[in-house]
């Protein structure tokens, strides 16, 4: 009877020291937790959908390790530091996006990378960041809602690093960054009747887009419609995809069990399609698990959200709350044949570089935003 009241002591010291820790550290423990888990999880699926890669695993545990880094250091920066240094960040990302064009590294048929000798590093991913925090700045000392000349304004500070990012191309994050600035301004109490003109607009846009995509990003739109019109060519993902996840039933194959993934079935499936892995491997239960500990880490932030006190940080962190979010119904949505494929990962679970270390920097800005709330206004 001692051991086990010993032992409950020591147990609740640890937490009790954990949670100091966290509270030193200006880190919120449920989001900390919910995103350990998620990435806990990730590390176990890549090592079965990289088949068994040892080196796989260690480099994005290195990648996470550098993204946790990332987000304990801006967890700790005065908010106000953030508001002033944004527009700095902003231009900055705009000239790299600009060296990029010019003399960028060329990869898998992409000019995306600047090589800086050591590493390769992608300018477009620091844009995620900025751009909302643009948006946000932008619009911390406007009325709400924001009137038409400020949406014009905001729609400039979106389309210049959004074309700059298409023009790669990488249509994946290119929406992806559109989408972060487009949450700033649907939070900021966009009206309806603007909505409606703005979803008018984006279509015609589309339309008009249409004729200056490349051939392959046309045929993934073509196959999204329609897969089984090449199911040897555009359409192989898709339906591989599909199978993978259709053969795992309620309870799936069983860990590293999956014919789709480890007979080299499923294309890409450490990377954009490893849902599938997910699917084949542990079955619906699998997903939906770790589908509800998706919507707990962004129902979380969200919740952190809400209690900022300022214009530039309810904004931010709204935006950077539900952009999480989005990320996986985009992922989700295009391994289920739901969405188009765009090459856009699964949070904390596909291999990744920088996407990995960019998104934690996010969730590390936004326990700055809320630690530090009653501060921000100052």
């Amino acid at each position: 009877m001692y051991e086990d009241l010993a032992s409950g002591s020591r147990a609740r010291r640890t937490l009790t020291g954990a949670a100091h820790l966290l509270f030193a550290l200006q880190l919120d423990g449920p989001l900390v937790a919910g995103l350990a888990l998620i990435a806990a999880f990730g590390l176990v699926v890549l090592y079965s959908a990289s088949g068994q890669s040892v080196a796989t695993v260690v480099r994005t545990a290195l990648r996470l390790l550098l993204g946790t880094v990332a987000l304990v250091l801006l967890a700790r920066v005065n908010p106000n530091f953030l508001r002033r240094a944004t527009p700095w960040l902003y231009v900055a990302g705009c000239v790299l996006l600009l060296i990029v064009a010019a003399i960028g590294h060329v990869g898998m048929g992409a000019q995306r990378w600047l090589n800086l000798g050591l590493f390769r590093f992608q300018p477009s991913e620091l844009m995620k960041l900025a751009v909302p925090m643009t948006c946000a700045w932008y619009l911390h000392d406007r009325p709400l809602p924001p009137s038409w000349r400020s949406l014009a304004m905001l729609t400039v500070l979106i389309l210049m690093p959004v074309g700059l990012v298409a023009i790669q191309p990488d249509l994946g994050t290119a929406a992806l960054i559109a989408v972060a600035g487009i949450l700033v301004i649907v939070l900021a109490g966009l009206r309806v009747r603007v909505m409606v003109a703005l979803v008018v607009l984006g279509a015609l846009a589309a339309w008009f887009g249409w004729s200056f995509m490349h051939d392959y990003q046309k045929k993934r739109v073509l196959t999204f419609l329609d897969p089984q019109t090449d199911p040897l060519g555009a359409g192989y993902h898709i339906i591989q995809s599909q199978i993978a996840i259709g053969s795992g039933g309620v309870f799936g194959k069983g860990w590293m069990n999956g014919s789709q993934a480890q007979l080299e079935f499923l294309p890409e499936r450490s990377t954009d399609f490893i849902f599938a892995v997910v699917g084949e491997e542990f079955g619906l239960l699998g997903l939906l698990l770790l589908l509800l500990l998706y919507l707990f880490v962004a129902g979380r932030a969200l919740y952190l959200a809400t209690q900022t006190q300022d214009t530039f940080a309810r904004l931010l962190a709204g935006s950077l709350a539900l952009t999480f979010f989005v990320y996986v119904i985009i992922n989700a949505g295009m391994v289920t044949g739901l969405l188009p494929v765009v090459g856009v990962p699964l949070p904390l679970v596909s291999y990744g570089g920088s996407s990995v270390v960019t998104l934690l920097a996010g969730f590390g800005i936004l326990m700055a935003l809320y630690s530090r709330r009653k501060l921000i206004g100052s």
